[in-house]
């Protein structure tokens, strides 16, 4: 058989020798090629993407972080050959032909044995949640997907390298070698950071929140105007319904009446007040939050028995399941308050929105408690604080820790809290040792608590609960709980402990790969039955049952209430 050298020829010299050195350098370099080591880098990581997560995972989402992780994958592979290179001081050289096929037969191996245990492990984790949908061709798309997205970020990281060489060459005219390609890295850092920050990031937000401004203007099914004074938008109210937006009208609009609570309760019953500040309503948040107290005041809900200040989602969402049960459970002798702060959906605020949400839970806590701190503690209804998501992260902002909740409420019930809550991690991180992290124990739970299951024994058994009863709500299988940058780089406790009750054993902490899958997992979060994932619902009659301690309510009307609850 003849073979054809295509080394160059040491009689040209070492002047033609470099020259075809950097002519096969750059063919081996060009747009469409693939080096081997990235490949190979690629291949393990697209593997490794089949493992599973917190939630079941359709095949566009599977496609989606089966191409990220191959394209980090990939990036690894070629940076690690780099080292290789500068470590063995030779440049890259074309693989041979039996690496190639070495290559694909690996791929066709491993990518059939892991796309099929994908399959296995996301049928465990749907029969786990009780989840029937499952749709066969969007898994026969996923591989397209994942090609789509890997050739996406890799050109993208390739017209960077090459914004930079051209910055390198141009800057190598008036200044040296080494200098142009650390002052080229850093221009096209630069630029690369504002593009993204400041083009993408910002742009895409300015648009969500012209998009989601244009639905604030709706009004939810089966919400009405108030009839009542005792709700904002309603008769002699300081907030015009108009300016309500669509989450606030949500909220005044609907809810158990006087009738419904009694029939419940099979006792008299007080019709609930709820006041409430939207966007349009006023200028800024601390306008909105002293509107929805002046509101509230009007409505006389500092001389009812218990008080409730809610901190809402972004788009200034209260979930119905949460005041409900408050209402229920405290025979209609409550009133509840609360503002918007944004027009964008809770995971798009959580992301980009922190800020707002903040402002929001301290200037509405501090507008009520300024009225309530002034009354006659005989006189005074108990005060209580909630938040779901990124509502809990927006109510903790008013307390400074355990004995600022203990002394200032009666109260809280914070609901799937998002990771960088600062009291859920202060009190997480210093939970009391052997406690596990999706169920701590913190300072023997004397006042804060943590729950999967209100309905069952919170630990620590056997301990007094005395005073203010601060619970947090969260499942172990919610994203919104456990997604966190550190997941790049570092294993959580979470999953170096023992997994909940609704995780899958087989979920393993992988650098970058599960980030991506967690992230992956997040704006679908509620897409799973209640009990799981961000689903709350049924959870809040018996959350609200322990933080409350009504009296006269049985296991009885606990079980009717559920039934109500889910019902809505």
């Amino acid at each position: 058989m003849n073979t054809i050298d295509e080394s160059p020829d040491p009689s040209d010299g070492p002047d033609k020798t470099v020259t075809a050195q950097s002519s096969s350098s750059k063919k081996y370099r060009k747009l469409g090629s693939l080096t081997l080591p990235g490949c190979w880098g690629a291949l393990v990581a697209s593997c490794l993407s089949f493992t599973p997560s917190l939630l079941p995972r359709g095949g566009v989402i599977q496609g989606v972080v089966w191409g990220i992780s191959a394209a980090i994958g990939y990036a690894v592979g070629v940076l690690l050959a780099s080292i290789w290179r500068a470590l063995a001081d030779r440049d890259p050289r074309p693989p041979r032909a039996w690496s190639w096929r070495a290559l694909l037969i690996g791929a066709a191996v491993l990518l059939t044995v892991f796309f099929g245990l994908g399959q296995y492990w996301q049928y465990l984790i749907r029969r786990m949640m009780g989840v029937t949908e499952y749709t066969i061709w969007l898994v026969v798309l996923s591989p397209f997907v994942a090609v789509a997205v890997f050739w996406l970020i890799l050109l993208i990281g390739r017209g960077i390298r090459g914004g930079f060489r051209w910055m390198a060459d141009l800057l190598g005219r008036w200044i040296g070698r080494r200098a142009a390609r650390t002052v080229g890295w850093l221009l096209v850092a630069g630029v690369t950071y504002l593009v993204i920050t400041g083009l993408l990031l910002q742009g895409s937000v300015a648009l969500a929140n012209q998009v989601f401004s244009a639905r604030d203007s709706a009004t939810p099914e089966g919400a009405h105007q108030p009839t009542s004074s005792l709700r904002s938008g309603g008769p002699g109210s300081l907030v015009p319904w108009d300016s309500l937006g669509r989450q606030g009208r949500g909220f005044v609009g609907a809810g158990p009446s006087q009738g419904d609570i009694a029939r419940l309760t099979h006792r008299p019953a007080m019709e609930p007040i709820r006041a409430y500040a939207g966007l349009g309503s006023a200028g800024d948040t601390e306008a909105r939050a002293e509107l929805a107290v002046a509101d509230l005041d009007r409505a006389g809900a500092f001389r009812r028995k218990n008080l409730l200040v809610v901190t809402t989602t972004g788009s200034g969402w209260v979930d119905p399941a949460s005041v409900d049960s408050f209402e229920y459970l405290s025979g209609g002798d409550a009133a509840a308050v609360a503002i918007q702060y944004s027009y964008l959906p809770s995971w798009i605020s959580y992301l980009v929105d922190q800020s707002k949400a903040r402002e929001a839970g301290r200037d509405l806590f501090d507008a009520v408690y300024g009225v309530w701190s002034r009354l006659p503690q005989t006189s005074r209804p108990r005060l209580f604080v909630a938040g779901e998501s990124l509502g809990s992260f927006g109510g903790e902002t008013a307390f400074s820790g355990e004995n600022d909740l203990a002394n200032r409420t009666a109260g809280a019930l914070f609901v799937g809290p998002t990771n960088f809550s600062p009291l859920f991690r202060k009190f997480t991180d210093h939970r009391d040792p052997g406690s596990p992290e999706i169920q701590p124990v913190y300072k023997h739970g004397r006042t804060v608590r943590f729950t999967s299951d209100p309905s069952a024994a919170i630990p620590p058994s056997g301990r007094p609960w005395d005073g203010a009863r601060v619970l947090y709500l969260l499942h172990p299988s919610d994203p919104i709980v456990w997604w966190s940058p550190h997941l790049v780089f570092s294993r959580p406790d979470w999953l170096a402990e023992s997994p909940g009750h609704d995780v899958l054993k087989g979920m393993v902490w992988i650098p970058f790969v599960t980030f991506w899958q967690v992230s992956a997992d997040l704006p679908f979060s509620t897409g799973v039955p209640a009990g799981h994932g961000h689903t709350y619902t049924a959870e809040y009659v018996d959350g609200w049952n322990t933080v409350l301690r009504p009296s006269g309510v049985s296991a009885q009307d606990l079980d009717n209430l559920k039934k109500i609850i889910a019902r809505e």
